[in-house]
């Protein structure tokens, strides 16, 4: 992944965040509450750790990042022209993810 696209996500992020859906009923989810702070923390600080150019919604990525208290946060998200779409943020699941929440386990 270049370094160039993480670059779009956060020149996009800056003009404008939309939170489709699915990522505000993840967010607000029992056991979740994750705020646009913590989205736009991860977004600002986090890494790409997974890239998925051909996602039907538009080239996307898995950015890894933190909550602004310390909790690990993935957000998935898609660089538009005019602004960043956030299509799910939640925290990850150890039973799913390794310790450092950036490989996935087998299945």
């Amino acid at each position: 992944m270049s370094s160039e696209f993480i670059t779009q996500v956060r020149n996009a992020a800056r003009k404008r965040v939309l939170y489709l859906p699915h990522a505000l009923q993840r967010m607000s989810a029992k056991g979740e509450l994750i705020t646009t702070l913590d989205v736009r923390n991860t977004i600002a600080t986090g890494v790409v750790i997974e890239d998925y150019p051909e996602d039907v919604r538009g080239h996307s990525c898995l950015i890894l990042g933190e909550s602004i208290n310390g909790r690990p946060l993935h957000v998935v998200c898609a660089p538009k022209d005019d602004y960043l779409a956030i299509i799910t943020a939640y925290l990850p699941d150890r039973r799913k993810w390794y310790d450092d929440y950036a490989r996935r386990r087998p299945s």
